[in-house]
């Protein structure tokens, strides 16, 4: 039933112009910041003060600016039934294009490494829809309808879908030439690497840098910015080639670190576009790592 009933309110969506569409996620999004639980609107702003050097005033604003988007970017997901490749560049401009197409030609497939900033479901979509062979490596969701609805719409705008379970198909297909996004900036628990992330250690999933230390695959940095009209600009980066010595836990470690002060980089420059609500430093390092 849920899955039928987001179906029919993205066709509704479908319908309405650009700046409705905007205007009323928007709406939804400043609706839904009071149901924000306290505690985690408190947790982002000092993580914002902290990351950033600004005020408790400032601080707040982008607190709740991060929280807002997802209504607008809820809207963007279910208008995803209109683009189609002949439509995308009125939607997503690519800078950087030719670092992936260079990636490629290595003909050891890529990695992209991304992060929750902007819309990174549009990002994914365009990359597709440009022609990139993309896989997205994406989270279970817990509700069975929601799972359904979103990957039916990944499949649509040409991406293959894959879990973050399913580590030997990412090989196969990397080793087959193909791209796997990965977002790789939120707390990864026991399982990261800690490496510093703005001045203070994290937990980070080390997945793209095993992965392009495994094929010696292009690691290929890559983000999505919303201009002011609502359209949107990927930003591809030129490729982070994972070390490759005898030591895989160190290699894994400085290519780590690197890719993520990138991403540290595009979020000081677009800070109101990080899902700053995610808790990044919850999992506290072991005694004597950094």
């Amino acid at each position: 039933m849920q899955y039928y009933l987001v179906k029919c309110i993205s066709r509704i969506v479908c319908c309405l112009p650009a700046g409705i569409r905007r205007g009323l996620g928007t709406l939804i999004g400043r609706l839904c910041w009071p149901l924000v639980p306290a505690k985690r609107k408190k947790m982002a702003t000092a993580n914002i003060k902290r990351s950033l050097g600004v005020d408790e005033d400032r601080a707040s604003l982008l607190a709740k600016a991060s929280a807002v988007r997802f209504g607008p970017m809820f809207m963007e997901v279910l208008h995803m039934p209109r683009l189609t490749p002949e439509n995308i560049g009125n939607y997503v401009k690519l800078t950087g294009q030719e670092h992936l197409e260079d990636a490629l030609k290595l003909g050891r497939g890529a990695v992209l490494a991304t992060a929750h900033s902007g819309n990174w479901e549009l990002l994914g979509a365009a990359l597709a829809m440009h022609g990139f062979p993309l896989v997205a490596v994406v989270q279970r969701q817990t509700s069975h309808a929601m799972d359904k609805f979103i990957n039916e719409y990944r499949t649509k705008a040409g991406m293959h879908v894959t879990y973050k379970t399913g580590v030997r198909e990412m090989v196969k297909l990397l080793c087959g030439g193909k791209i796997i996004g990965l977002l790789m900036d939120q707390d990864n628990r026991r399982h990261g690497v800690f490496v510093e992330f703005f001045s203070r250690p994290a937990s980070t999933p080390q997945g793209a840098a095993a992965l392009g230390r495994l094929n010696h695959a292009p690691i290929v940095p890559a983000f999505i910015t919303t201009n002011p009209d609502g359209t949107h600009t990927a930003i591809i980066h030129p490729p982070v080639m994972a070390e490759k010595t005898a030591d895989r836990d160190h290699d894994i470690l400085v290519t780590t670190q690197n890719l993520t002060q990138i991403i540290e980089n595009h979020i000081r420059q677009y800070p109101q576009e990080w899902f700053w609500l995610h808790n990044r430093w919850k999992t506290p390092p072991p005694a004597g790592k950094l």
